[in-house]
């Protein structure tokens, strides 16, 4: 396990063994540098299923939303300490939102470091965005499947996906999986199964 910016320990959140992930990364750093990369985990085309939650850390700005997610296809450039990714994630403050649009931006896609977020939301509105029902700090299950340049991400084992993307923005390229922590956020993962 590679760690990027987030500190982790071995856990039981909520009656589970679990990695807490916590952002450790500078600050006024950008979204996309807290990573941790799992060895062993060479991936292209296949499922990805693990139970997840967040929420923003006791010191956490305003702006923190609990970002939560796994990136895919990870491939780090040593000699920059760069990485390049595909990545879906959840934003559990929004999910219960009073705010219909806040609640329209639970999930999301980006392709770090070319499409982030904020791009992604300029150049393609409501595209690579979507609701779904969160709790900040719950425990959610989450399945990505991807193939070729296409991913699917399904929430709370529902048979339809929440998200759909069907230009993954590196192509059909492969590399690590990790797990994805947002700004001044507060993570637990358990229980990842990759299959093809």
């Amino acid at each position: 396990m590679r760690r990027r910016n987030v500190k982790t320990e071995q856990v039981t959140y909520k009656g589970r063994k679990a990695l807490r992930a916590t952002d450790a990364a500078p600050a006024g750093v950008a979204d996309g540098i807290q990573l941790v990369i799992l060895n062993k985990t060479e991936f292209q085309d296949g499922v990805i299923e693990i139970e997840l939650a967040g929420e923003p850390a006791p010191n956490a700005g305003e702006g923190a939303r609990g970002f939560v997610g796994v990136a895919f296809r990870v491939n780090l450039d040593a000699a920059k300490d760069a990485g390049k990714y595909e990545c879906f994630y959840l934003r559990p403050t929004n999910g219960r939102a009073d705010d219909q649009a806040r609640r329209n931006h639970s999930t999301q896609y980006i392709s770090y470091p070319d499409f982030p977020w904020h791009r992604l939301r300029k150049e393609f509105p409501e595209k690579y965005e979507s609701y779904v029902d969160l709790v900040p700090g719950e425990w959610t299950k989450v399945k990505i499947e991807v193939r070729g340049d296409k991913a699917r991400l399904y929430v709370h084992d529902a048979p339809q996906p929440v998200l759909m993307v069907n230009d993954l923005k590196q192509g059909q390229g492969q590399g690590r999986i990790a797990l994805w922590v947002g700004a001044g956020t507060v993570a637990h993962f358990a229980n990842l199964r990759v299959s093809k």
